[in-house]
Parts: structure tokens; C-alpha cells; sequence
């Protein structure tokens, strides 16, 4: 922690920032905020440039949620810098507040009351004193995170066999044990097999919960590949890992966050 323990918020509500703020400023007058950005791109880029101690994230913001621009900074943060503690800012939501709780994730629920923040911050002022590695820091970080992203699959989501994908004025049925991939494009998700690529505009978060994980690697934040097409994965000089298929031309990269899976390498 630096002399001064420092903060940044991530909130797209300006009320709602000004009032953590002002809250903040009477339970932890010792915290110097650096900022106010209004949405997770913003927060990834200021959090890499500024180094705060403590990360104040909103859960629902333009573009990126709180937890994926987490998970963009876990992937990005250098290993000897120690990892920002991680305060998620959300309205009432029971799935939400049992995951936080279930990974030891400190959250805060709108409206933020001095008696919750008052919690919250003597939990990040122990946590800030106590001396660990920054690499430790950091692996703790995503462990959560991984968790917290895992898909809730449900009764209501059975088991995908098969990809509608349309085709011209015809609908093509790609069965599931030809895909090879899937990977996020925009506002589409890319589904490639051995030879064929289509464009599906199902999100992959919607596709997730139905897939078999066993069968279905995660290997980024919009990219999820079968296990048994991997043909080999490879380190680079900077230490970052990629993949390739036995039957794809792609170089796939593996983000930091889902590295753990080729830990042995």
C-alpha cells in the first residue's frame, strides 16, 4: 500500500459517484481519490495508469460490466505492482450478493449507507496492511474473478446440440460436435468449424451455461474452443500464452485469466 491509501471510483451515475464520494470522505478521510470515470474501458485505463489501491466498481455500466472490466485488468496488470482491492457497487440483486459472499468479495449495495461502508472499509483497511506478494495478490484476484464470471447454468437452459446459424435465406444446423469455436465478434459470435465459419447473434454469456466445460474450454473473456482440437499452445517472449487447432489456421490468444488451465507449461 503507498503512504497514502488511494481509490478510484467506477460509476456511470453522477449522483450516485458524487454520493460515494462524500460518504467515503467521512468514513476514510485518509483515502485520496484519484478519480471518477463513467464506465469499465475508462476504469481499466485509469486503474493501469494510476495504480490505486482500492477500485470502486459499479456493476452495470456502458459497454463493459464492472466484473469484465475486473477481469481486463487482471489480464493486463503487471506482476510486480500489487493488485487493486476490489469493492463491486450494485443495485439489490440476491444472485449478485451470494456470489460476492461466496468468493469473500467485498460489494456494496446502492443506495450506499455510512453504516455498510463503514464494513467495507475497515475490511479494505486490514487487508491493505497485511503484507503478500503481489504475484499472490494477483492470482487470489482471479480466482474470484473466474468464479464470479462462471455461468449459472439452470433447468431452464438444456444442453445445446445443435447451432442455428442463418445462411443467406436458408438456416443452416450446424451440430455442436463440429464446432471448434466460438468467439465473440461485435454484436455477432463467430462459430467456426473445420471449414465453414458463421455469424449467430446469440451472446456468448447466453450459450455458456449450455455448454459441457469438460468438452468447452474458456480461454478468454469472449473465446471458448473444444478441448480435444487443441493441438498446441504456445508461450511467447513477453510470457503470453496462445493457442493453435488441429484443424483451424488461427493463432487463438489465452488470456491470463483463464492461463491456469496450461499452468505446467
Amino acid at each position: 500500500m503507498s503512504p497514502t491509501p488511494t481509490a478510484l471510483i467506477a460509476e456511470d451515475e453522477p449522483l450516485l459517484a458524487a454520493a460515494l464520494r462524500a460518504e467515503l470522505a467521512q468514513a476514510w478521510p485518509a483515502l485520496q481519490l484519484l478519480g471518477t470515470v463513467g464506465d469499465g474501458a475508462a476504469a481499466v485505463r485509469e486503474a493501469l495508469a494510476q495504480a490505486p489501491d482500492v477500485l470502486f466498481l459499479d456493476i452495470r455500466m456502458p459497454g463493459q460490466t464492472g466484473l469484465e472490466a475486473a477481469a481486463d485488468l487482471a489480464d493486463q496488470w503487471p506482476e510486480h505492482r500489487p493488485f487493486p482491492a476490489l469493492v463491486f457497487v450494485t443495485a439489490y440483486d440476491q444472485y449478485a450478493v451470494q456470489a460476492f459472499e461466496a468468493q469473500a468479495v467485498d460489494y456494496l449495495l446502492k443506495p450506499v449507507t455510512p453504516e455498510r461502508l463503514a464494513r467495507t472499509v475497515a475490511r479494505l483497511q486490514q487487508r491493505l496492511q497485511a503484507s503478500r506478494p503481489a504475484p499472490q495478490q494477483l492470482d487470489e484476484a482471479m480466482n474470484q474473478l473466474r468464479l464470479l464470471l462462471a455461468p449459472a447454468a439452470s433447468a431452464a437452459d438444456p444442453p445445446l446440440t445443435v447451432i442455428q446459424a442463418s445462411v443467406g435465406n436458408s438456416i443452416r444446423m450446424v451440430p455442436l460436435s463440429e464446432v471448434l469455436v466460438f468467439e465473440a465478434a461485435d454484436k455477432y459470435l463467430r462459430v467456426l468449424t473445420a471449414g465453414h465459419e458463421y455469424l449467430i447473434r446469440t451472446a456468448l454469456r447466453e450459450l455458456l451455461p449450455r455448454l459441457d466445460t469438460a468438452e468447452f474450454w474458456q480461454i478468454h473473456r469472449g473465446t471458448v474452443v473444444r478441448a480435444s482440437a487443441i493441438d498446441s499452445v504456445n508461450r511467447d517472449e513477453a510470457g503470453k500464452l496462445s493457442l493453435r487447432l488441429r484443424q483451424r489456421p488461427e493463432s487463438l490468444p489465452v488470456s491470463r485469466l483463464y492461463a491456469q488451465r496450461f499452468r505446467a507449461m
